[in-house]
């Protein structure tokens, strides 16, 4: 098979495909007689052809797929006027300390917080699959680590944990996650106020609305276990996929 043969149906194949493909699916297609040299051509050459179009060949974590450019979602949106769920400053706040300093316990998110984190937020997370339990700290009462999930850097349209937004001077973390392509207009729009007592006593109680602003300095510091014992970062959990595509794309 000759290579615009080849790039005809991988073509064909990621436009059809309801999911991303990894590299190893797209192989399959040619029952592995294109070669890891000549599918990295392809998929540059279309990259390349789609360059300026409405929609994008990008490698994400689960793999390759074609999407539309953010640009155009307001457009796309009108297609569908039924809004999205839109989550709480409070719910942001918890997804952005567990992107940038996974794995994390609860114990960790709040002591960054400021304010208990209540167990409607983390079902929240893990019920938009954006979060999952990785392991267990080995201290008292064993904690459950935290990390994000491949559907999270699919739905932002990131391909690993390094393409995060850069946390920048006077923007809060949960503000710069929620302004990312796959995330924008998710976050509801509330004022910020400093955690007091009667608002750490909601948030304990369930209510996602309340949340204290978060600061660069607060996700750049060591975090320190219950113990006292400094945990170090862990691995990205996507290390493996996202080596695969960065290898051969």
């Amino acid at each position: 098979m000759n290579t615009q043969d080849a790039k005809r149906v991988l073509e064909t194949a990621l436009i059809c495909a309801q999911q991303p493909l990894t590299l190893r699916e797209m192989r399959s297609l040619f029952a592995d007689a294109v070669g890891p040299d000549t599918l990295r051509n392809v998929l540059d050459e279309l990259t390349q052809d789609w360059e300026g179009r409405g929609v994008e060949l990008v490698a994400v974590a689960s793999g390759w797929r074609f999407q539309s450019r953010p640009e155009l979602r307001e457009y796309l949106d009108r297609l569908h006027p039924e809004k999205p769920q839109r989550y709480s400053r409070a719910v942001m706040e918890t997804l952005a300390i567990i992107a940038y300093r996974q794995p994390v316990t609860r114990g960790d998110i709040e002591d960054i917080r400021g304010v208990v984190v209540s167990t409607q937020i983390v079902k929240q997370l893990e019920d938009r699959g954006w979060i999952d339990v990785i392991g267990y700290r080995e201290a008292p009462g064993r904690p459950a680590l935290y990390a994000t999930t491949r559907q999270f850097l699919d739905d932002l349209g990131l391909n690993s944990l390094e393409q995060l937004p850069a946390l920048e001077f006077g923007v809060a973390p949960a503000q710069a996650l929620a302004d990312t392509a796959g995330l924008q207009g998710l976050l509801i729009d509330e004022p910020i106020a400093v955690a007091e007592p009667d608002e750490a006593a909601a948030d304990q109680a369930g209510d996602p609305e309340l949340g204290s602003e978060l600061s660069v300095n607060s996700l750049s510091a060591p975090i320190v276990s219950d113990t006292g014992v400094s945990v170090p970062a862990m691995p990205d959990p996507q290390s493996d996929a996202a080596e695969q595509v960065h290898t051969d794309a």
